[in-house]
């Protein structure tokens, strides 16, 4: 068993609704996130699952750094 089946197997997988639930939006928003394959997701038979982690990096990929102001300069 590969290592990247180990660590998914190991952790919670998560169903659309589930996904869609901890980012406060709809099912069809996570759908569409697995069909253009913006998030990593597990088929078992018909069913989909993304694992914790895999919306964790999903997350953090969106993540925008704030801009800081700094010395200005004088001409």
């Amino acid at each position: 068993m590969s290592k990247r089946v180990q660590s998914a197997t190991a952790e919670q997988l998560l169903s659309v609704e589930a996904v869609a639930e901890r980012l406060d939006t709809t099912p069809r928003f996570v759908r569409r996130l697995i069909a253009e394959r913006r998030i990593e997701y597990h088929k078992l038979g018909r069913h989909v699952r993304v694992s914790e982690s895999a919306l964790a990096d999903f997350i953090a990929a969106g993540v925008v750094e704030p801009v800081t102001r700094g010395r200005t300069r004088v001409a």
